[in-house]
């Protein structure tokens, strides 16, 4: 039998190191479903509940592997529902690419069933490059651009292929007027270093400065040493943007935790007072959060020229690899005697999560969240993958949660889609199937995909060295982080029909999926609950009923959102009188240390 056109896509991704592609079928795709077929399953073809979760699990895969991830789905409403998922891996710098079909060429242009304008529905997401494949030829070509593009622009790209092409014999580029041949796959590898008398105005600035931060983010993932090195000379405290948090320990006393609205104080406290600020490998876009913009000499290190010097008046870019860059900062920065400002910043880190501690512990009905995720930071595997969702659960995640070792975390980080939380840990699991991966996520992210993915979970278990991917689901019955925004932003009350959620017994749920089920509603068992889970040697879903009251508010609240939080009481909030309490013995903690 000859080599189709659906076979040679196939055996492109064997070539590139593609070992799995997640994706949903239908008849837009049934040339390449029936390659899989033929190619005994390799790459693997990984069957989510949704198209929108195979994209939310290429991009977790892409997050934690650093490898391109591919996704793929059939024309017209597949082909629409990848679009969050790409979304989030375009805003979050993730190199992902999705192989999509579409109606055969014969009936294009027909109005026909499920005939959609990919190129306008991808055209943004996919801007750094998207192609339609009409005929035999353009391959290789489209699918090694798509690769390169993707790991070079750090972005997803797409790439079509209708239908009746999938089924037609495979036939190599020409070496022909308007023909496109290919150079075989090969890994990437730039290094970019700025000029040195830009590296030696950045030396200045930063030597010059008494009180120096530094913002890291993701970008600063491979250049950690650095980061501390740097940190090590010139004294700073080191704040942490949310897509960088698995960068640094926590254990460090002098790393102030996330920046932001879910930040930690002695974050706050690091930009309100430094005189020096360097950013690396962060496109953190909240500029309320960092220095006042007449307070502090700045310098910045990125990979992407076009996001630099965007957040902050800057007074030095420097364009290049973090790694590589810091490396010839190093020996240009003078290391500074006085350490008062280091020791400021320690006492600061100190007493932040020492009122974490006291925050956690405070009474609650029936439990408090930061309890969850701080007794989970005294146990979690110093090796452990951690998944984030949106919603209320995230701010636990931000502040509560003290990595350490080799752990790793991720969340949509710009996007902030709800969802992704529980598709991010299969994508995880993929990635190191060695290691255990634990996915906190909200009740509604729960219920609006979570839940159908546990059957994608009990499906594929048997493939990962390591079991263990535990779901911890903080069930409170509530839109939490929307009804919070309502209450501080807006000085709006809890709008009940909108915020109110079926009470859903997850864990009765993990165990009629065949997975592991763990329901508690006591603070007391929140303890057993992990140390049972991190000994179950297969997939958990925990069901903790937590407070939804415990306000995620930061402890740097600005006098506007305190005062339309107390609008929303004056104004009939059904929860007005446990809010209240619950909230004036969560910040008495902080006025305790």
């Amino acid at each position: 039998m000859p080599l189709q056109v659906g076979d040679y896509v196939l055996q492109r991704l064997r070539e590139w190191g593609v070992e799995q592609v997640f994706g949903y079928p239908g008849d837009g795709i049934n040339g390449l479903v029936a390659a899989f077929g033929r190619a005994g399953n390799q790459p693997r073809f990984v069957q989510a509940r949704h198209e929108e979760m195979s994209a939310f699990q290429a991009t977790g895969f892409a997050k934690f592997s650093g490898k391109v991830a591919v996704c793929t789905a059939t024309s017209g409403p597949g082909a629409i529902h990848l679009l969050n998922g790409l979304y989030d891996a375009k805003l979050d710098h993730v190199p992902v690419v999705a192989i999509v079909g579409q109606t055969a060429r014969s009936a294009m242009g027909g109005s026909y069933q499920q005939e959609v304008d990919l190129q306008s529905l991808f055209k943004d997401v996919a801007s750094d490059y998207l192609v339609e494949v009409n005929v035999a030829s353009q391959l290789p070509n489209a699918l090694d651009r798509a690769f390169r593009t993707a790991m070079a622009r750090r972005a997803p790209t797409v790439v079509i292929v209708p239908a009746d092409l999938q089924e037609e014999p495979y036939e190599p580029p020409e070496h022909a007027f308007k023909q496109v041949p290919s150079s075989p796959p090969s890994s990437q590898h730039t290094t970019l270093i700025p000029p040195a008398a830009e590296l030696e105005r950045a030396a200045e600035v930063l030597g010059h400065g008494s009180r120096v931060a530094m913002l890291i983010g993701q970008g600063a993932r491979a250049a950690a040493a650095e980061v501390l090195e740097v940190a090590e000379l010139t004294g700073a405290g080191i704040a942490k943007a949310l897509l960088g948090k698995d960068v640094l320990s926590d254990e460090l006393p002098f790393v102030t935790g996330s920046i932001g609205l879910l930040g930690t104080r002695p974050s706050y406290e690091l930009m309100r007072d430094c005189d020096t600020l360097l950013i690396v490998g962060s496109n953190f876009p909240y500029s309320q959060f960092l220095p006042d913009f007449d307070q502090a000499r700045a310098v910045q290190i990125d990979i992407d020229g076009a996001l630099i010097g965007m957040r902050y008046p800057t007074e030095v870019n420097l364009v290049g690899d973090a790694k590589a860059t810091l490396r010839q900062l190093i020996p240009l920065i003078e290391r500074k005697s006085d350490r008062s400002w280091r020791d400021t910043v320690e006492q600061n880190v100190a007493r932040w999560w020492e009122t974490v501690a006291q925050q956690a512990a405070v009474e609650a009905k029936p439990i408090n969240p930061m309890r969850v995720v701080t007794e989970l930071s005294e146990r979690i595997p110093g090796n452990a993958v951690v998944t984030a969702d949106s919603g209320s659960s995230t701010n636990w995640y931000a502040r509560c949660l003290r990595f350490r070792g080799e752990m790793r975390g991720s969340l949509s980080g710009t996007l902030a889609t709800m969802g992704p939380g529980v598709p991010y840990a299969i994508g995880a699991k993929f990635a190191h199937p060695d290691r255990p991966v634990i996915a906190l996520v909200g009740d509604g992210a729960m219920q609006m995909n979570g839940l159908g993915e546990l059957m994608t979970i009990a499906r594929y278990q048997h493939l990962w060295e390591d079991r263990r991917l535990i779901v911890c689901v903080f069930h409170n019955n509530d839109l939490n982080q929307v009804t919070w925004e309502l209450r501080a932003m807006g000085g709006a009350p809890k709008f009940e029909e909108s915020q109110n959620l079926p009470d859903v017994p997850y864990a009765d749920l993990a165990h009629e999926m065949g997975l592991e089920g763990i329901a508690i509603d006591h603070p007391d068992d929140i303890g057993d609950m992990w140390d049972r889970a991190l000994a179950t040697p297969s997939p958990t879903v925990l069901d903790v009923r937590c407070d939804p009251d415990v306000p995620p508010i930061p402890p740097h609240a600005s006098y506007e959102q305190i005062k339309d939080l107390g609008k929303s009481l004056l104004r009939g909030d059904p929860d007005a009188f446990h809010l209240m309490v619950q909230g004036a013995k969560t910040k008495a903690q902080e006025l305790r240390i």
